[in-house]
């Protein structure tokens, strides 16, 4: 059974923020940093121009001291409202109600919340309250793409069945000025908060990727890889931490889904997850493209920051607007802390 992924809707916070806003707000906090000379340097080649937040950059919960309790209800309640707003506009953009919906599969990160996401839009959308739920709450960067294999699941166990899924990540929540490693200032410049939601059927909604069946998905854990990316909470707030093996993470992974994919097949365009430039370009290459072929992905990058595990939902949405032709052979791949990576492979359908 085919499932369909039907065109995504994004939305962006209010706040715009540009890298030399956040360069300034890092020399304003960090004046003797002893890397402050490099600093700007190595943030500015990021390839982030600028990123949206919830809030303004000087809130507390964001550049502010805020502790962990006001952090966390800060970006729950931001992510929660950004995911409504996203949900309803992929309902209205595809024509569907609420009580055609059979399935929502949601992600979330940052912020905390019992009951999740899921459960928070069921009532807030009106779902049925029979609708199958599943609620990924850890998959950070790899979240979108999990989510969506979770939906090509259900529509496969479920023909019939007509899947919401939504994403919705606040990562300003982990800009935290008590961080002041080289990694947690690339971090402070490199994410952004946003919401995705798209359908995913088993028949068309509109035109997108068409998934022959579950087989079609991959997952895969690297491992040892548990210290390369990971969360840690404390009083003080959300943070992000990274080693060195960090770096090569991606690369270390590659080897195994180009055996998934097979080596003699043929890749005509990817949705990369905009993890960083060296993401990109690698898994571009790895895969035959080149950067043409992984535009979409530098320029969510460039415009918008590593939204985490809306990502891959926003890279496939700007696909739409200069999409392959009809037919063509693509994946979209994404990659999180653990070390994991999650990939889709299928046909543009026009």
């Amino acid at each position: 059974m085919t499932a369909y992924i039907a065109r995504p809707v994004t939305v962006l916070p209010d706040h715009k923020i540009s890298t030399a806003e956040i360069i300034d707000d890092i020399r304003g906090h960090h004046p003797d940093h002893p890397r402050m000379r490099s600093l700007p340097r190595v943030i500015a080649n990021l390839g982030v121009d600028t990123r949206y937040f919830t809030r303004p950059l000087d809130a507390p919960t964001v550049a502010g001291t805020a502790g962990i309790e006001d952090r966390a209800t800060a970006a729950f309640g931001d992510a929660l409202v950004m995911a409504e707003k996203a949900a309803r506009a992929a309902l209205d953009h595809h024509g569907v109600t609420p009580a055609d919906i059979d399935g929502i599969i949601t992600t979330h990160s940052t912020g905390w919340s019992v009951p999740g996401l899921e459960i928070h839009l069921l009532e807030r959308l009106g779902l049925h309250p029979t609708v199958r739920r599943t609620g990924l709450t850890t998959m950070a960067c790899a979240g979108g793409t999990q989510a969506l294999i979770r939906a090509v699941d259900m529509v496969a166990a479920r023909p019939d069945a007509t899947v919401l899924v939504v994403a919705a990540e606040v990562i300003s929540a982990v800009y935290n000025h008590a961080d002041d490693a080289v990694e947690h200032m690339i971090y402070k410049a490199l994410f952004g908060d946003s919401a995705a939601a798209t359908l995913v059927t088993s028949r068309p909604l509109s035109p997108g990727l068409a998934v022959a069946s579950p087989y079609d998905t991959y997952e895969h854990v690297l491992p040892n890889s548990l210290p390369r990316y990971n969360g840690r909470v404390d009083q003080g707030g959300f943070h992000f931490d990274s080693t060195k093996e960090a770096l090569t993470a991606a690369d270390d992974v590659l080897p195994h889904l180009l055996d998934w994919l097979g080596h003699d097949t043929l890749i005509d365009w990817a949705a990369i997850h905009p993890g960083s430039l060296r993401i990109i370009t690698d898994t571009a290459r790895a895969l035959g493209l080149d950067a043409h072929d992984a535009r979409h992905s530098t320029d969510t990058l460039a415009a918008e920051g590593n939204l985490g595990g809306v990502s891959i939902l926003r890279v496939l949405e700007r696909t739409h607007d200069d999409p392959p032709h009809h037919g063509a052979t693509g994946v979209a791949v994404a990659y999180g802390p653990g070390f994991n990576s999650a990939a889709i492979r299928g046909t543009w359908h026009n």
